[in-house]
């Protein structure tokens, strides 16, 4: 395997909380490799540190030790302004629930990450029509989240996580929050856009029909990833 087709590296990653006189290790040694264009689930029961893991990959909480490079870059070697950059070129965003800012539309919504880039609004607009048409939302546009379905919103988000064009998406029970139809078009539209784009994947789920569907699942199991 070439370096070059790494995109998201941990060694030895371990976080441990403090709660008074109680040590709780959540996560203990994870090594993980994600390559370009890989599709990879990560299961395990609620509170076995799921989500502590992404937050981990993505730079947003900071690990007890070990090591996360994104892009051959150490996340936690940097102060948390070159860490955001980083972010921001590099990685997008998924949660269950989708976090799009009611006062804006669809369109205002996606192009935020561009613009918090410093792309030019056109630039910014014209990106985000683009990407809301790959995701089958070209027509709502102009819609703010109140007006779309729990599913449109959805995929709003994913839509503004793709725009910046990132080598590695990070979705946290992205289907959670769903139908059984609903669920099953985001989980169809995650493999389209990852053919299309070519980008990664990493998915924190409880939907096994999700999780089977990635190309890897991982089980995180008493604070250690079982392939």
């Amino acid at each position: 395997m070439q370096i070059k087709d790494q995109i998201i590296v941990c060694k030895n990653l371990k976080k441990i909380y403090t709660q008074g006189p109680e040590v709780v290790e959540v996560l203990s040694d994870i090594n993980l490799e994600i390559t370009a264009g890989e599709k990879v689930a990560i299961v395990g029961s609620s509170g076995s540190g799921k989500t502590t893991l992404l937050n981990l990959l993505g730079g947003l909480d900071i690990p007890t030790s070990g090591s996360v490079s994104v892009a051959g870059k150490e996340l936690f070697g940097m102060n948390e302004s070159e860490r955001g950059s980083l972010r921001n070129k590099c990685l997008g965003f998924v949660y269950q629930f989708h976090h799009l800012l009611n006062e804006f539309t669809a369109i205002e919504n996606t192009s935020m990450p561009l613009l918090i880039g410093g792309v030019s609004r056109d630039e910014a607009v014209e990106s985000a029509n683009t990407m809301l048409r790959r995701v089958g939302l070209g027509d709502r546009g102009m819609h703010k989240p109140s007006e779309l379905s729990g599913g449109e919103r959805q995929r709003v988000a994913i839509a503004r996580a793709l725009v910046t064009e990132p080598r590695c998406v990070l979705l946290d029970e992205p289907t959670g929050n769903l139908d059984k139809n609903t669920a099953s078009e985001i989980r169809k539209l995650i493999s389209e856009l990852n053919e299309l784009l070519s980008i990664s994947f990493i998915v924190v789920t409880h939907d096994e029909d999700l999780a089977n569907s990635m190309q890897r699942k991982l089980v995180l199991q008493n604070g250690v990833l079982i392939e």
